[in-house]
């Protein structure tokens, strides 16, 4: 089954792209929905490279959703198409899905980009809730996608840690409603 959702980005298309580059992106755009801790390699690397990296994944942070492969690699069709074309390819499987094949678009739009989630998941009996999952889970993303471009993509504004073994978490400064517990271990 298929899921594909777009979203206009008010940036410039080559800055969504080096955002996208970078684990601690993935991170922040899924919290609090997945969180998502390095096991091979154990920690994240500054920049995405074509490989392969094993994660456990958490959902909320609290609830132990197994194992995913994540399996990167990149297609620039910038020059098939006359304009800032990028395609990041996740060929990976998990616990719960033999095939989970997600392609991130960010192609230029006018003054914006476009930036689109598309993934293939095979996940025999389950794979109608994957769906709907994958549905939920990149409306989601996309929601923090426009979050953090309203704040210049900059994670340090968005008071986020990223690329720990911990796999990043958000943390507040500054006096919040829930001042007297530590929410950075959310």
């Amino acid at each position: 089954m298929r899921v594909e959702r777009s979203v206009l980005l008010p940036c410039p298309a080559p800055r969504c792209v080096q955002a996208l580059q970078t684990p601690q992106t993935m991170c922040y755009v899924a919290h609090p929905m997945l969180r998502f801790v390095p096991l091979s390699p154990p920690t994240w690397p500054p920049r995405w490279e074509a490989q392969r990296y094993r994660v456990a994944v958490r959902f909320f942070g609290l609830v132990p959703m197994g194992t995913q492969q994540i399996n990167i690699s990149w297609l620039d069709r910038s020059a098939e198409f006359g304009h800032l074309h990028v395609e990041m390819q996740d060929h990976g499987c998990g616990t719960f899905m033999s095939r989970w094949d997600h392609t991130i678009t960010v192609q230029v739009c006018q003054e914006a980009c476009r930036y689109t989630d598309r993934v293939d998941i095979a996940a025999g009996l389950l794979t109608p809730l994957v769906w709907l999952f994958a549905w939920c889970f990149f409306w989601h993303r996309q929601r923090r996608w426009k979050r953090l471009v309203a704040h210049g993509m900059d994670l340090a504004a968005r008071k986020w840690v990223g690329g720990s073994a911990g796999g990043g978490r958000a943390r507040q400064h500054g006096p919040t409603r829930a001042a007297s517990r530590d929410v950075s271990k959310d």
